[in-house]
């Protein structure tokens, strides 16, 4: 017993780390045993040094759990990957360390003007968890201002700060009392509140404030480094940006620079707009359109179609208001001009996004472009001056040396001997003035350059003389391209074939007065030849400007009743005249041309003579009968 109620058991109880209540038991073991008065004495001294020094071992292994927080909460800012991590770490050690039934962080939002809850470990109440307390509000406010810790034991009930509705209820559903605050301090400012608290009284020891300022420290520290580290990350994005843009334009420049050396190369050897459209696709990727102003291809390089009529025209408007080229969708547009004057415009469609450098190709691609334009319609230009002077001499009289003519139209690869149709075109196509007159002079030489014929403007009149036997089908088809150039309707006259530079003049003049007939007989807009209209039109073209109105004066007067009763009523009797008179007089032979009986082709004789007189069949009246008819006719072939 004396052995159990020795000092030695206080050491025991030491090394087995016993509850402080343990420590009584030897004490009322001795009493028990009835021990003498100093014994018991002694065992009391020895049971205070115990207690004594079982403090000490617990606040040194407090102090030693402290340290390890802090030491961890070191290593986890020394490898810091989530900002966000590591302060809810540091909460968390707070809570633990402390022993606090809640612990929270709050940050003070600049922008915003106020403070709001950043990290919670603990609490239990979303309110809470979502707070804003404005700048000053609260236990917080206090340590803010102050840059001091701060503890209240009872917070409902502390008038040592400022009270908010908000701020108490979010407090009160979380349930807590009591609640230690420290400052998180950058410097000399004030980021934010690191607190702890219990949801009951309790007083925190200066020791736990400490620990809480320690781990303030290290969250301002966090918060700072991972300010750090995200303005590093901005400012490498931003140098990553950087770069990846100068390389960009390193290389964009670099393109430019290729395809102004390509495209100077290709002028200085006389390429074409092929060979500009092949550079621009080669350099920038993609397939390209050249057209010209009248909206003609000019070449194609890869898979892309043709724009939309109006939405092209309105590029081009922009391209030459703004002086650029201009997006609409996936193509760009650049418009070719020359000084005022539009000669068409580039459509690419890339297979990637362009650069300004990139667009300044396009651009630069649009100027190369009018300037072989303009040189290749300078050159035709000179050549249809000579192939001009050439026709001119050609349809003049007297005619010059033909063998000297040969030898010309030889150096221009023209056959004179070989039979050639001569089409004259409008007055009213000629006496346009500026670009359009320009536009129409090119347009002829370039027609008839392309097909080995001739081309000149003269008296008023463009004459074409062009390679082969159909005078008819080549006004035809003048009448029709020119007029989809000028956009406006174009007649057009046409004799031939000649042969020879004796008959070219000759040529020349009837298909001039084909032309004045076509206008006499009201065919304006249409193409025909002298073979076409016959000796009535020949007869036409030599009334000149007088004709028009004589033809219609005289078709009213022979046969308007006629062909006035057919409009009427849909009647045939100037196609049964027409069918009399071309069988010569004989009713049976008309009706069987007419595919009727003889009786209707003799009552509709009996109609025409009500309407045109009883002696419209005598030979003079009849001759003038047969003439209206052929003239009406002419005036409306088609019909």
């Amino acid at each position: 017993m004396a052995l159990m109620s020795s000092p030695i058991e206080f050491l025991e109880l030491l090394a087995r780390e016993a509850a402080a209540v343990e420590f009584e038991g030897p004490l009322v073991a001795a009493r028990s045993a009835g021990l003498p008065a100093d014994k018991i004495a002694e065992l009391e001294q020895a049971k205070v040094v115990a207690l004594r020094v079982r403090a000490l071992l617990e606040r040194r292994r407090r102090r030693e759990t402290e340290l390890s927080g802090l030491y961890d909460t070191a290593s986890d800012l020394a490898g810091l990957r989530d900002s966000d991590d590591v302060l809810r770490a540091i909460v968390h050690r707070a809570r633990t360390l402390l022993g606090a039934d809640v612990a929270y962080m709050t940050l003070n939002d600049d922008d915003r003007g106020d403070t709001y809850m950043r990290v919670t470990d603990g609490s239990v109440s979303a309110r809470f968890q979502r707070l804003r307390l404005p700048i000053g509000a609260g236990l917080g406010g206090l340590v803010a201002q102050s840059g001091t810790p701060y503890v209240t034991a009872n917070y409902s009930e502390d008038e040592r700060f400022h009270h908010t509705g908000e701020i108490d209820a979010g407090v009160r559903e979380e349930g807590l009392v009591a609640i230690l605050g420290v400052p998180l301090r950058l410097g000399s400012t004030s980021i934010g509140v690191l607190y702890a608290a219990n949801r009951s009284a309790r007083p925190f020891a200066r020791e736990e404030v400490a620990l809480l300022v320690s781990l303030a420290a290290h969250a301002a520290v966090a918060i700072d480094t991972a300010r750090l580290l995200a303005e590093t990350r901005a400012a490498l994005a931003e140098l990553s940006a950087a770069n990846t843009t100068i390389r960009a334009h390193s290389a964009s420049v670099e393109r430019a620079a290729a395809a102004h050396d390509r495209m100077t190369a290709l002028v200085l050897r006389g390429g074409g707009v092929e060979d500009v459209a092949a550079a621009v696709t080669d350099v920038l990727d993609g397939a390209l359109l050249a057209m010209d102003a009248e909206g003609r291809l000019l070449t194609r390089v890869g898979e892309i179609d043709e724009p939309d009529r109006a939405d092209m025209v309105e590029a081009v408007a922009a391209s030459r208001t703004e002086g650029r080229s201009v997006r609409r969708g996936r193509l760009w547009y650049a418009a070719v001009v020359a000084g005022a004057e539009n000669l068409g415009v580039l459509v690419l469609r890339p297979e990637d996004e362009l650069v300004d450098a990139d667009q300044r190709i396009l651009e630069r691609a649009a100027l190369v472009t009018a300037l072989l334009l303009l040189f290749s319609r300078t050159v035709a230009e000179a050549e249809g001056r000579v192939r001009g002077e050439l026709l001119d001499d050609l349809i003049a009289r007297p005619l010059a040396d033909a063998e000297a003519l040969r030898s010309r139209g030889r150096r221009l690869g023209v056959d004179l001997d070989a039979p050639h149709v001569l089409v004259a075109v409008g007055d009213d196509v000629i006496a346009s003035t500026g670009s359009a007159r320009q536009r129409v002079v090119s347009w002829a030489t370039t027609y008839a350059s392309t097909r080995g014929g001739l081309a000149a403007a003269r008296d008023g009149r463009v004459v074409l003389m062009l390679p082969g036997q159909d005078a008819g089908a080549a006004a035809r088809a003048v009448a029709r391209d020119l007029s989809r150039v000028t956009g406006r309707p174009v007649t057009a006259g046409a004799s031939g074939p000649a042969r020879g530079p004796a008959s070219l003049a000759v040529t020349f003049r009837e298909a001039d007065r084909c032309l004045t007939a076509l206008g006499a007989l009201g065919r304006t807009g249409q193409g025909a030849s002298t073979a076409e209209l016959g000796f009535v039109g020949l007869l036409l073209g030599a009334v000149g400007d007088q004709g028009d109105r004589d033809v219609a004066r005289f078709l009213t007067d022979t046969v308007g009743p006629v062909v006035d009763y057919d409009a009427r009523r849909g009647t045939a009797l100037v196609k049964t005249l027409e069918a009399y008179f071309g069988v010569g007089g004989s009713l049976a032979r008309a009706a069987e041309q007419l595919h009727v009986h003889v009786n209707t082709v003799t009552q509709r004789l009996e109609r025409v003579g009500q309407l045109l007189g009883a002696e419209w069949q005598k030979p003079d009246r009849a001759l003038e009968v047969q003439l209206a008819l052929r003239l009406h006719r002419l005036r409306d072939p088609d019909r």
